[in-house]
């Protein structure tokens, strides 16, 4: 699905995709249209600008994942600006990307944010993870009785936070790609989480990104 209201890049955006393959479910220029139309086609991955007439698309993000927890959101913006990337970040976006980025490259980016990989422009994935970092060090005083992962699985959860693919993972620790998946499934369930996304925030938050 794709959220904009300039009606030329939006339809410029959605022309893009559907050439790429994609099957654009819906493309609105209302955040509280692009809520409701959500809620009932149910995209697997939304293309939201930050800055929309009637809402934010922090409320945006929020409204969507709570109808559709599932989805997967990438923020294609004209701004760069720190608190607006943070902002859309901890509201649950999946990734950022500036408005100035390459046709390739926002493909390519829609690609991984549907396999569930954190995407930001370059430049910008620091920022994110120097203000997890920094939330990190409140986040491991305050919650001493964090599960216990096994050493591999921090292992194996460590570098899923750096962005690698299982099949990367599977040959960087000599594991086959079942195993890896079963470490990242068990990881999954010790912590409370449900996809790979909420994995990447828990490790970037506690600072295993290191």
């Amino acid at each position: 699905m794709v959220v904009d209201d300039h009606p030329m890049w939006r339809d410029g955006v959605a022309r893009d995709l559907a050439e790429a393959g994609y099957e654009v479910v819906a493309a609105v220029g209302e955040g509280a249209q692009a809520v409701r139309i959500a809620a009932s086609v149910r995209p697997q991955v939304v293309v939201l600008d930050l800055q929309l007439p009637d809402r934010s698309g922090v409320e945006v993000i929020q409204g969507v994942l709570a109808s559709c927890p599932d989805a997967r959101i990438l923020m294609l913006s004209a701004s760069g600006e720190q608190q607006d990337v943070l902002d859309a970040v901890k509201a649950g976006a999946t990734g950022y990307l500036v408005k100035s980025a390459a046709r390739e490259e926002f493909l390519a980016a829609v690609r991984r944010t549907a396999d569930g990989d954190p995407v930001f422009t370059p430049g910008l994935a620091g920022l994110v993870l120097g203000e997890f970092r920094r939330l990190a060090s409140v986040t491991r005083a305050e919650d001493p009785d964090a599960p216990r992962l096994t050493e591999r699985e921090t292992e194996v959860l460590r570098l899923v936070a750096k962005g690698l693919t299982y099949r990367e993972i599977a040959e960087r620790l000599v594991l086959s790609h079942r195993t890896v998946q079963n470490h990242v499934q068990n990881t999954l369930g010790k912590l409370q989480l449900h996809s790979r996304v909420d994995l990447v925030r828990y490790a970037i938050e506690r600072g295993l990104d290191e």
